[in-house]
Order: structure tokens, then C-alpha cells, then sequence
């Protein structure tokens, strides 16, 4: 092992990040998981997700619809796994105002 390596991060599992997401959506009682990796809100789908080689691929609607706008996100480290999560959060609140 080199020195440079010391403070490398570990290596990125996205079958982690995708577990992590599914459990802070979970957190979100008015959502319903449908399938591996898919949320519903009202009946209305809000979230996919896919684990596409070593990254994970989100699609998140602009607003809930039944055929929604998409927003997509790829995330490649923990880093863009939080910030997914925070900003879900904050896009969720949004919905609920409305």
C-alpha cells in the first residue's frame, strides 16, 4: 500500500448506495416502494433507480404525475448518495406544500 493511497476513500459499491437510498426513502412514510427500486407518492410514480456498471442511475420527478417529467441523476461516490438523499428530502417537502 502507498502512501498516497492512505487517505483514498473506499471504493464505491453501488448496490450500497442504492440500499441506502431505498432506506431513507423508506424513512418517508407517505411513499410506496414498488419493486426493487421504485417509490410511488399518491399513486403517482416519483422515483427509479438502477445500478448500471460501477454507478447507480436515478430518475426523480419533476413533479408527481402519472406520466412525469424525469429528472436524471447519476451518482459515482457516497458523496453524490448523500447529497441524492438531501435534496429528495428537500424536493419531497416541496411536493407536499403544493
Amino acid at each position: 500500500m502507498s502512501d498516497d493511497d492512505f487517505f483514498a476513500p473506499p471504493p464505491f459499491k453501488p448496490e450500497d448506495g442504492l440500499e441506502r437510498i431505498r432506506r431513507a426513502l423508506r424513512d418517508l412514510r407517505s411513499l410506496t416502494e414498488r419493486g426493487a427500486a421504485r417509490f410511488d407518492w399518491k399513486g403517482m410514480p416519483v422515483f427509479e433507480a438502477a445500478v448500471d456498471g460501477k454507478l447507480v442511475r436515478v430518475r426523480v420527478a419533476k413533479r408527481p404525475q402519472r406520466t412525469p417529467e424525469w429528472d436524471v441523476t447519476t451518482l459515482t461516490n457516497g458523496a453524490d448518495v448523500r447529497h441524492f438523499i438531501d435534496d429528495f428530502k428537500r424536493r419531497f417537502e416541496r411536493w407536499g406544500e403544493e
